[in-house]
């Protein structure tokens, strides 16, 4: 008889939770985040999650073939790597599951408050604690706050003219209504990105009309999923080495295309022609080729990779709308030429507030200044994408300029990890209360990383992309190699950190390793 989970018992909203490490977020970042704290012997933190499960973004994007874009291999925990991946690129509930398997075998689930949304919180400098506040209520005092909300969470729908008038189904693709049968149905998707790439092809079949909104082209590259034989995952499990030369050997081919897109963009021509050639050989109308071929470099915005958007696009049932878009009525669409389209749904595949995200909460650190305020009137920055001046004891995984356009994510996840827990060791091992980034180093470190984007791809592409704020400035990616990024992440620079709040207690010899070179896509000393 299959063992019922214990119920995790929920704090009283009357009284402040007391705890050492506050992390916020239970995806990739917030879970890694917490067995990294376990493993350096820090067994008082607790996890805040909003949602009433772990996963994060493969929690919440449950869109027809919702799937990683990222071989599965390098797109999991190097301390936890799995043998029996069904296929190159996962899908959806596999990753979920993998990710709820890792809370469960760690442990984690007793730290996590589900239900909680973390919405604001303020340093107080004469406790040197953190004091936060879940929507409900609920107080929670830290010595240290780990955000580990990621950046595709909130979801972006554009505010158009008369929505509130559309009597069909409307919704997100990471809010995807699967009680709405879709079956027959004239749907209406709006945006060509990510998400739209992977579910317009499983949805063309079952629609009777599909309306397709594009704003921008996207580069879309031919990609197949490959099927992992049994076989094939016996021997990841049984034949020493194999699961560490083959996630090696995804992780450097991943790492090559960084010089283009970073130092030399003229190279991604290639990329370009291997582009149009997947549009000729798919879309048979030279009319609609040249409405999905981009006028921008290669690289600029997201590179995507299907065999069969571009034929769905092709499909009889589909309709290529390039027009802007006017307004809403009961039971259509607008669009600037004056056409209305009929439809009875309106898919968003519109993707997710990523920089303005990090102004989501309201946060205030030493004397009161709202970290919101500093980041609307500078822009979103931070010291090595981790630290930020003038607030004390707050990391931010995934923070400004540590997301890719090239490699796998949870790597950048878990070089920060580790430059987390050091951190917090060097607090102890100082017999301090907290640190914080001097701003001198923080702004040293942000203007040579602008210039090294400066002359990137994604800067210098051609395209206005969500990788740069309202001024132009990237706010989202790192410039350069992830393995630069490793040893940057590998010590803690004190000569870059103030030390906070003297406290009399025994100096803490720090546990973390030494580094090694050179990396092999293996950060596992988290």
């Amino acid at each position: 008889m299959a063992q019922k989970k214990k119920s995790v018992q929920q704090p009283d909203v009357s009284a402040p939770i007391h705890t050492r490490v506050l992390i916020i977020g239970s995806g990739f970042s917030g879970l890694g985040m917490g067995i990294a704290l376990q493993k350096a012997g820090i067994d008082d933190f607790v996890i805040l999650e909003k949602a009433g499960e772990v996963g994060g973004t493969w929690r919440d994007n449950t869109y027809p073939g919702a799937a990683c874009d990222v071989p599965t291999h390098l797109y999991s925990y190097s301390f936890e790597p799995r043998a029996d991946w069904s296929q190159l690129f996962s899908r959806q509930p596999e990753i979920f599951d993998y990710l709820k398997g890792v809370a469960d075998k760690y442990g984690l689930r007793p730290h996590i408050r589900f239900g909680q949304h973390m919405t604001r919180g303020h340093w107080d400098e004469a406790e040197n604690r953190w004091h936060a506040y879940a929507s409900d209520g609920h107080e929670y005092i830290a010595q240290f706050v780990v955000s580990a909300i990621g950046a595709l969470h909130i979801p972006s729908i554009p505010q158009l003219a008369g929505i509130e008038e559309f009597a069909g189904a409307a919704f997100h693709s990471a809010q995807w209504d699967h009680d709405f049968d879709l079956t027959g149905k004239r749907v209406a998707v709006i945006g060509t990105g990510a998400s739209a790439i992977q579910f317009v092809p499983e949805i063309v079949d079952r629609v009777g009309e599909l309306k397709l909104f594009q704003r921008t082209a996207p580069w879309v590259l031919p990609r197949s999923n490959v099927d992992f034989p049994q076989g094939f995952q016996r021997a990841l499990r049984r034949v020493p080495g194999l699961r560490f030369a083959l996630r090696n050997g995804i992780y450097w081919t991943a790492e090559s295309g960084a010089y283009a897109m970073n130092k030399r963009p003229g190279l991604l021509k290639g990329i370009e022609w291997a582009g149009r050639r997947h549009i000729r050989r798919q879309i048979s109308d030279p009319i609609v080729r040249e409405k999905v071929t981009p006028d921008y470099r290669a690289g600029c915005k997201r590179l995507l990779g299907s065999n069969s958007y571009y034929r769905a696009i092709d499909n009889p049932k589909t309709e290529l709308i390039t027009e802007g878009i006017e307004r809403v009525t009961t039971d259509g669409i607008v669009t600037k030429d004056g056409v209305e389209h009929k439809v009875d749904a309106i898919i968003y595949g519109t993707g997710f507030h990523v920089i303005d995200s990090f102004t989501n909460l309201s946060i205030k650190g030493r004397d009161g200044e709202d970290l919101t305020d500093r980041w609307t009137q500078e822009g979103v920055q931070a010291h090595r994408g981790i630290t930020v001046a003038g607030v004390p004891n707050a990391f931010f995984l995934l923070g400004p300029n540590t997301g890719l356009g090239h490699n796998s994510i949870v790597f950048m996840i878990e070089s920060q990890i580790h430059y987390v827990i050091q951190a917090i060791e060097l607090v102890d091992a100082h017999g301090v209360a907290a640190l914080a980034p001097r701003r001198e180093a923080q702004d040293r470190f942000n203007e040579s990383l602008q210039r090294d984007l400066a002359g990137s791809v994604w800067n210098s592409g051609g395209c206005k992309s969500w990788y740069l704020d309202e001024h132009g400035n990237n706010r989202t990616l790192w410039a350069g190699f992830t393995w630069q990024y490793w040893l940057q992440t590998r010590r803690v620079d004190l000569s870059e950190y103030e030390l906070i709040g003297k406290r009399p207690r025994p100096a803490v010899r720090s546990t973390v390793p030494a580094a090694d070179f050179p990396p092999q896509a293996l950060p596992a000393n988290v």
